[in-house]
């Protein structure tokens, strides 16, 4: 585990965070992964796959984006007004054209880390791009990390409540359900979450399909419409959209923090390219999705040019009678499985996180022993539910959500833009020209969106921008924790190579069998070692002095899992490797050590852990508030004999005192 050092042990691999190891994707593939990530399936598998996961966030905006954005041109140039509808229509539009598919799928689609995209995956090719660990591309690649899990918890409120929403107009019942909105979508949300323990590879394979007919929905609805004004085709045209901004500049600037809605889930794109490759997302996207998307859209906005009483509700007001309650149940299964694209995705945020070091260990369990991406983190899932639950009852409807939605997917976004600077100087070696002409109108692109949404600070969206501070704040907090108390370690510790000296001078009793102890620092005498001669006064037969590191490929081949580096008769140096998408099994990877000559057996064998008990000290380190807050991290972590799959039976645990 590179960095991490939960619960204040001695079983982490480095003192501090590598924050030149790629992490997954914030939305991963339930499905089964084959080599380097990618899903054991066709090339037609692999976009209805894509779409599945990747378009859910996105395929859901037509639900309310439009709504927000008429409403509030609708504020200013009068209701039904031409220029309002054409404007918000063709805004729309051009943000899909710009920021998804020029942005995402045209550049940012390139900057991938061994096939691996997304904010941390981007962090850690610009830090190799640079060569050297930058200080800021980390910060820049934490805070967008953090900013993930605002924007996650959002999403599934939103998206569900906003398809229930749809029983207002449904036919027949006369309002009769809206009482009931609220508690149903909390119901459904509950059962999604509570699902999640059981692992969802089974319904998984039915994501790509039902999101799919999601779209060709959106499509058909959309042709349809277009026909009750024909006219709406000019909303094409970037005119319409600029003569939005001429009429009233800061309405047109207001007006985009609703625009923005209709592209939350561009990050999805860049972020699934490890799980589906590159060209599946592309043809998903140009060849369907957006199509989709742009007649849904065009759709709606010829409806309100036709019947401008449509502007309340523009989605539903499309479907007809006939279809309204199969397409209210259509919508609701694509919320719910964007919704689980979000949660999944958290899940492999958080895995990562700690892979990385940023975070304590975490109970993480495997739902599926044959299907990848398939984890389960009962903390987090905890956490997002009761998140959703108090965004559901606190905002109340879809409409009062929108003004918390949006800022933590713009902060994204910039980031992301930002930390390719470095991508496209270093490694690229594009000329100063191309770098600007490039990066300057994306940026000033996400900082107008970026401040655009930060006008709905005072209505909800602080909630994310708060909720993503707290976490930069515990990820902080966790990394210069852990670097003080290695530092403390190795300043109070002994070479490994002055203790085996010391030891041939003066042999202690040796014991039968093997000593694994398990260490960061594979350099320094292992805390239980120390111990271990101190106070029992012994030395194992056969000791390995065993370090487990995360590199920076996705995963690891068996034939490259181990290293073993012996140091004299009594001592071997043993790396175990993982990727960082790979969950550490100790027993094994010492399975493989077997085949290349380190023999012994497991029921004779002991596993040596340091734990270090914390304590705080005011005059030293971080603040005393800091100290604390390091300390109650270190005693919530998992324990490392769970986490790295070690047989109870077969742990010894030694510690000592350090203050921080």
């Amino acid at each position: 585990m590179a960095g991490a050092n939960p619960r204040g042990d001695e079983t982490s691999s480095d003192a501090a965070p590598n924050p030149s190891a790629p992490v997954a994707p914030a939305h991963p593939h339930p499905a089964a992964a084959g080599e380097g990530g990618h899903v054991k399936a066709g090339k037609w598998g692999l976009i209805i796959g894509a779409i599945g996961v990747v378009f859910g966030d996105i395929g859901t905006s037509p639900l309310y984006a439009l709504r927000e954005a008429i409403a509030h041109a609708q504020e200013g140039v009068g209701i039904g007004s031409e220029l309002a509808i054409l404007g918000v229509v063709s805004l729309a539009f051009w943000a899909l054209m710009i920021v998804v598919t020029f942005k995402y799928v045209f550049f940012l689609m390139r900057a991938d880390n061994k096939g691996e995209g997304g904010t941390l995956a981007l962090m850690a090719l610009a830090q190799h791009a640079v060569g050297r660990r930058s200080a800021w591309i980390f910060i820049l690649g934490v805070c967008g990390a953090a900013l993930f899990y605002g924007d996650g918890i959002i999403t599934p409120a939103i998206s569900v409540l906003s398809a229930v929403e749809g029983v207002k107009d449904a036919p027949g019942i006369g309002g009769a359900l809206d009482p009931f909105i609220v508690p149903i979508a909390a119901g459904i949300l509950i059962g999604l979450f509570l699902v999640q323990s059981r692992g969802t590879a089974k319904l998984a394979r039915f994501f790509g399909p039902i999101t799919a007919v999601w779209f060709l929905a959106l499509g058909g609805l959309g042709l349809y419409h277009i026909f009750d004004d024909i006219s709406v085709l000019r909303a094409l045209s970037p005119h319409y959209g600029i003569m939005l901004f001429a009429d009233d500049w800061f309405l047109g600037f207001i007006i985009l923090g609703s625009v923005f809605l209709a592209v939350t889930g561009a990050e999805a794109l860049y972020a699934d390219m490890g799980h589906f490759g590159k060209s599946p997302i592309r043809i998903g996207w140009l060849y369907f999705v957006l199509p989709c998307l742009t007649l849904n859209y065009l759709g709606q906005g010829a409806l309100i040019l036709a019947h401008p009483e449509a502007a309340e509700n523009p989605f539903w007001s499309m479907v007809p009678t006939v279809a309204y309650w199969p397409m209210l149940g259509l919508a609701t299964a694509a919320t719910v499985i964007a919704s689980q694209a979000v949660i999944t995705g958290a899940f492999s945020v958080t895995q990562q996180a700690v892979q990385l070091g940023l975070l304590p260990r975490i109970d993480i369990r495997n739902t599926s022993e044959t299907q990848a991406g398939q984890i389960f983190v009962p903390a987090v899932n905890s956490l997002l539910l009761i998140g959703v639950l108090v965004l559901l009852f606190v905002f109340q409807s879809s409409h009062n959500l929108t003004a918390a939605y949006g800022v933590a997917v713009t902060g994204t976004m910039l980031v992301n833009t930002l930390m390719s600077y470095s991508v496209i100087t270093k490694k690229w070696k594009w000329p100063l020209w191309a770098v600007a002409g490039t990066l300057i109108p994306f940026a000033f692109i996400d900082t107008v969106f970026l401040t655009s949404n930060q006008l709905k600070i005072p209505d909800g969206a602080w909630m994310p921008l708060v909720l993503g501070a707290g976490l930069v704040l515990i990820m902080w907090t966790w990394v210069r924790g852990t670097q003080i108390l290695t530092e403390k370690t190795r300043k109070d510790s002994l070479p490994l190579s002055d203790l085996i000296e010391m030891l041939r001078a003066r042999p202690p009793h040796r014991a039968p069998g093997t000593a694994i102890f398990l260490t960061s620092a594979p350099d320094i005498a292992p805390v239980a070692l120390m111990h271990n001669l101190k106070h029992n006064k012994v030395l194992h037969e056969k000791n390995v002095i065993l370090t487990v590191r995360t590199t920076d490929r996705p995963r690891i081949a068996e034939t490259e899992r181990i290293a073993i580096e012996p140091i004299n008769d009594d001592f071997k140096r043993l790396t175990i490797s993982y990727g960082f998408m790979e969950t550490p099994n100790i027993p094994k990877a010492l399975g493989v050590c077997r085949k290349q000559g380190l023999k012994f057996d497991i029921m004779s064998t002991s596993f040596f852990l340091g734990r270090r008990s914390v304590v705080a000290a005011a005059s030293q380190g971080m603040p005393l508030w800091q100290d604390k807050l390091f300390i109650f991290l270190t005693r919530n972590a998992a324990n490392p004999t769970d986490f790295y799959h070690i047989p109870p039976g077969r742990v010894v645990e030694l510690g000592t005192q350090v203050s921080v």
